[in-house]
C-alpha cells in the first residue's frame, strides 16, 4: 500500500523532473529519488501522528474480555485498569458455582456458552484465555469452543512479577487494529483497503447514478412495491448489518430471513428481477453500504441472519462459519469468482464457501483486491444461467 503511493509519488516527480527546462537524465533521476524519498517518509510520519492521536484518546484501546476467573487474571485486571490499556468488558468462567459475581470490579458475565451468544461479541476485539496451562484438558475444550468465534483468541501464561505483567499488557494494547479485530492484515493493509473502498464506491455511485435510477424506475414499474429491499445480514466480527438491494422478488413474498432459500424457476421472483439476478445488478446499491463503511467491495459476501441450508441453519454446518466475518462483507469476493455464488443448497456448498471465505481472509492484499473487481464483471456476465 505504501509502496504503491510511493512508486505513483516517485513517477510523478520523474515526470516533473523530467519536464523541467535544461534538467539532464541524471538531474531528473535525482529529483524521482528525492520526492520519493520525502512522499514515504511523509506518509510514514502522518500515519504515526495518527495512531498516537487516537491512542491518547482511547479510540484505540481494544475491547477484551477474560475467561476464566483465575488470580492471573485479576492480576492482569488490576494492572489494566491502573494502565488504563485494556478495556476489559467482563469474565467469563464455567464454573460459576465457586465464581465470585465480580473480579476486581469487572463483572462475571457467565460461562462461555454465554460468551458465544453475548450481544457484547460483536465489540470485542480479542479473548484472553486466563486458565493455568497444566490444565491441558480444559484449555483444549475451551480452546477448540473458542474458536467457533471470529475474534483471536490469547493464551495468558502467568506472569511472575510486575515486569512481565507489564510486557503482556503492552503487547496486548499495542497489537496490530485489524489483529484484534480478528482479521489477519497489518493496521496500514487495513487502512489501505478503506481508502480503496472510499474512492472506488463513491466514483462509482457518481457514475452509475443514471443506470440507479433507470433500474429503481423499472423494479417500481414491474411489480408492486418499493425499488429497494433491505436485509438484515451479519457484518464485521457478526454484527448485524442493514444490506440494500433492488427488489427482484414479489413484495408479498420478499423473505428477510431467507429462510428459503431462491431455486431455478422461483415463483417469488419477478420478471425484471430474474434479469436483476442473473447479472448481478441487484446487488448496486450496496456501493452505499461499502461507502458507509458498513461492508467492502472485496470481501466474503454476507449472508442473511437464520438464513437456512435445507432444513439446517447455515451458520451451524461449519464449525468454522463464523470465521468469515474476520473482516468486512464484500460485494464481490475470492469465493464469487471461484464459482462459489448465490444460495447454498448442501452442507457441501456451505463448506466449500465458507473453505474460499477463510482463504481470501488469510492471503488478502491490496493487488489481489484489484484482480477480484477487475475479473468480477467477465465472471459474472459469463455465467447468466447462475441461480443468484
Amino acid at each position: 500500500g505504501v509502496a504503491v503511493v510511493a512508486a505513483l509519488g516517485g513517477a510523478i516527480a520523474c515526470a516533473l523532473g523530467l519536464a523541467l527546462p535544461g534538467e539532464t537524465p541524471v538531474a531528473a533521476d535525482g529529483w524521482w529519488a528525492i520526492a520519493s524519498t520525502v512522499v514515504v517518509t511523509g506518509l510514514h510520519t502522518i500515519w504515526r501522528m495518527l495512531v498516537a492521536q487516537w491512542r491518547s484518546r482511547g479510540d484505540l484501546t481494544p475491547n477484551v474480555v477474560v475467561v476464566g476467573a483465575t488470580r492471573h487474571a485479576e492480576s492482569l485486571i488490576r494492572e489494566a485498569l491502573d494502565r488504563r490499556d485494556l478495556n476489559i468488558l467482563g469474565v467469563f468462567d464455567d464454573r460459576l458455582a465457586r465464581t465470585p459475581d465480580a473480579l476486581a470490579g469487572v463483572p462475571v458475565l457467565g460461562g462461555t456458552d454465554a460468551l458465544m451468544e453475548h450481544r457484547l461479541t460483536p465489540y470485542i476485539d480479542r479473548v484472553i484465555l486466563a486458565i493455568d496451562p497444566k490444565a491441558e484438558a480444559r484449555v483444549r475444550a475451551l480452546t477448540h469452543r473458542l474458536e467457533a468465534l471470529p475474534i483471536p483468541l490469547t493464551m495468558l501464561v502467568d506472569p511472575r512479577g510486575a515486569a512481565q505483567r507489564n510486557e503482556a499488557l503492552e503487547k496486548l494494547a499495542s497489537a496490530s487494529l485489524p489483529l484484534l479485530g480478528g482479521a489477519v492484515d497489518g493496521e496500514r493493509r487495513a487502512f489501505n483497503k478503506r481508502i480503496l473502498d472510499i474512492i472506488l464506491s463513491a466514483l462509482a455511485l457518481v457514475v452509475l447514478s443514471p443506470a440507479l435510477f433507470l433500474i429503481g424506475l423499472a423494479v417500481r414499474m414491474d411489480s408492486k412495491g418499493p425499488a429497494l429491499f433491505r436485509q438484515r445480514r451479519h457484518g464485521f466480527n457478526q454484527e448485524e448489518i442493514v444490506v440494500w438491494k433492488f427488489r427482484t422478488m414479489r413484495q408479498e413474498a420478499s423473505d428477510a430471513t431467507a429462510s428459503r432459500q431462491v431455486t431455478a424457476g422461483d415463483d417469488r421472483v419477478t420478471r425484471l428481477g430474474k434479469f436483476l439476478r442473473a447479472t448481478s445488478l441487484d446487488e448496486l446499491p450496496q456501493l452505499v453500504n461499502v461507502l458507509r463503511g458498513e461492508m467492502s467491495l472485496v470481501g466474503p459476501r454476507p449472508h442473511a441472519i437464520g438464513m437456512k441450508t435445507g432444513d439446517a441453519e447455515s451458520a451451524r454446518l461449519v464449525a468454522e462459519y463464523a470465521h468469515r466475518h474476520r473482516i468486512k462483507p464484500g460485494m464481490t469476493g475470492w469465493a464469487a469468482i471461484k464459482g462459489s455464488r448465490g444460495p447454498l443448497h448442501t452442507a457441501d456448498e456451505v463448506r466449500r464457501r465458507v473453505q474460499l471465505d477463510i482463504e481470501y481472509i488469510e492471503r488478502q492484499s491490496f493487488w489481489l483486491d484489484l484482480w477480484i473487481i477487475a475479473v468480477t464483471v467477465p465472471v459474472l456476465l459469463g455465467d447468466r444461467m447462475a441461480v443468484r
